[in-house]
């Protein structure tokens, strides 16, 4: 048997080519083992505790306290949802542990597809706001019940993290499927069929239903800001009033007697233009301009005629429009350059981490067509665009210098200051996700359920304090800016940023800048918190501290801080 043995080591050493083309198909028999096991194998099972949140924080300093953090229990920090495609084979197991053949084209019609009114199995003692379950559809790989984004996840795919997922991209429907797949949409285009054939627990709780073999679990989402309704690629915008001089508001048009949404927005897609306008019979194409900025909206019944080839879809009126957002780039506000001369000014776009100081950059930057700088340097962001991030903060070269600085020394070195203020819960985990897990990503579980999160609290809560009150004492010249103020009102907030900056900004532009708002740094939310990691005494603690600002604020004859800072 040694001889044996020698002679095979012998004989891969002289072939070393083969031996590792041996070791690479062994590693990639081995894969496809586990990831077949993975997926047939009992699913993990974790609380459902729902109340997710988002934000962040940054690098802080040793501070008071916060008393004993206990913090409740999550998910096992697993891999995250993907791009879906299918990873199992041509047969696949029921729950009753009979082998269901994959079912095949079914097309035709879907006359029933909203019918709603069933309650559905899910577990009665924990009730899912924020949706309606609707019933159990057909669904086919060639040709999808819901057609928007989907993903998955094989070990904890819950109910009440699909609709979420789905409700936060403005999908008007959430569906799922195999027990562990989410898909969203924004119609059904599928049939309904009986309840008993959404026969699969959820990977991630046993005690709902996750469709079943080619069927969804179907619900429909009330949302919370219509305004970000999707339809496919497009975004839903809205109702608008017929613009005054429709052929210099929308210089594209096209008659369509069997007009849906689909054709209008391919049309306009296809001319390279970034808003699509349905007018009963008509599609109309353009740029949000002065004559068409898209800010006063109207109530969706004076658009609800339904279009001719869509029985789900309303296509407006002559007199109102139906509006949504293609896939189109608006190009008018992405040129970007250094400034001609050195500025005579240093303005600082000042805020504690986590607090969007990135997305300002990037909005500020679109208005005002120059680069913004940074107190540090951050090689991600360089490679993003930020080319301003590799000048020396002194260089003059750009708008503004971004800063997480609080200390009376590094004020005063600015002439003036935009100060953005996030709400400290949405700020405190932002920071920390990016600590942890980059710009984009997330910070792991353990992290979360770990020693790291009670001390990041304790250290960083009272520094998000500390910063306001710091600026507001030694800025020389400060514009309050509020996180929340600015996602809500960014054409009137960035207006106000950008005229501190010197800098005269056509009014198309800030139009331009609305339709790219949001950049290459937001988080996909997939990974969203599924329970409220903040105690009772983090809370209370962060509590004072927004007091603490508020009447700062107030004291100055500035705005307080907004109404959902607080109580938690």
């Amino acid at each position: 048997m040694a001889k044996l043995w020698f002679k095979f080591q012998r004989y891969f050493r002289r072939k070393p080519v083969r031996f590792f083309t041996f070791l690479v198909l062994y590693l990639t028999a081995g894969s496809l083992v586990f990831l077949h096991s993975g997926f047939v194998g009992q699913p993990a099972v974790s609380q459902n505790q729902a109340n997710p949140a988002v934000g962040a924080p940054a690098e802080g300093a040793e501070l008071p306290f916060l008393g004993d953090l206990h913090l409740g229990r999550g998910f096992r920090d697993t891999g995250e949802a993907l791009s879906i495609t299918r990873r199992y084979g041509p047969w696949f197991k029921g729950k009753d542990g009979n082998e269901r053949a994959k079912l095949g084209d079914y097309g035709g019609a879907w006359s029933r597809a909203l019918k709603g009114g069933l309650s559905g199995r899910r577990k009665k003692s924990e009730p899912l706001p924020k949706a309606k379950y609707i019933g159990c559809y057909l669904d086919d790989t060639q040709s999808r019940a819901l057609r928007g984004v989907s993903f998955f996840d094989y070990k904890k795919m819950t109910v009440f993290r699909c609709q979420d997922n789905c409700a936060e991209r403005g999908y008007l429907y959430a569906g799922l499927e195999f027990g562990a797949e989410c898909y969203c949409g924004h119609k059904i285009q599928a049939a309904n069929v009986s309840e008993a054939e959404c026969d699969m627990e959820c990977k991630g709780e046993r005690s709902n239903v996750c469709g079943g073999a080619n069927r969804l679990s179907i619900y429909r989402l009330q949302l919370a800001q219509e305004s970000a309704r999707r339809y496919g690629s497009a975004v839903f915008r809205g109702c608008f009033r017929r613009p005054d001089n429709l052929s210099l508001a929308l210089p594209v048009t096209a008659a369509m007697l069997n007009m849906s949404v689909d054709k209008c927005v391919d049309f306009c897609t296809g001319k390279e233009y970034p808003l699509a306008a349905l007018a009963g019979t008509a599609c109309h194409c353009g740029f949000p301009t002065t004559r068409f900025p898209l800010h006063e909206r109207e109530d969706e019944q004076l658009c609800a005629q339904k279009c001719s080839a869509e029985e789900f879809e309303s296509c407006g009126t002559p007199s109102y429009f139906i509006v949504y957002q293609t896939q189109v780039q608006d190009n008018r506000c992405m040129d970007r350059r250094f400034l001609p001369a050195k500025s005579k000014q240093l303005i600082a776009l000042a805020s504690f981490p986590g607090a969007g100081n990135t997305w300002a950059r990037h909005l500020i930057e679109l208005a005002t067509g120059f680069y913004t700088g940074s107190y540090y340097f951050d090689g991600s962001l360089y490679n993003k665009g930020f080319k301003g991030e590799r000048d020396h903060w002194r260089s003059g070269r750009t708008i503004c210098i971004k800063t997480h600085e609080s200390g009376q020394k590094e004020i005063e070195a600015f002439d003036a200051a935009i100060l953005l203020i996030r709400n400290p819960y949405k700020a405190l985990m932002a920071e920390f996700n990016r600590k942890y897990g980059g710009h984009i990503g997330f910070a792991a579980h353990a992290h979360w359920k770990g020693k790291e999160w009670p001390e990041f609290v304790r250290n960083y809560a009272p520094w998000w304090a500390t910063h306001t009150l710091d600026w507001l004492k030694f800025g020389k010249k400060v514009l309050l800016v509020h996180f929340e103020d600015l996602k809500r009102d960014l054409f009137v907030q960035l207006g106000r940023m950008v005229h501190l900056l010197g800098v005269a900004v056509h009014e198309d532009r800030l139009l331009c800048v609305e339709s790219q708002k949001d950049g290459n740094f937001k988080r996909s939310g997939l990974r969203k918190l599924e329970y409220d990691p903040y105690t009772a005494d983090m809370q209370k603690t962060i509590s004072a501290y927004i007091k603490m600002v508020d009447a700062a604020l107030k004291g100055r004859n500035l705005t307080g801080v907004p109404d959902d800072y607080y109580p938690r």
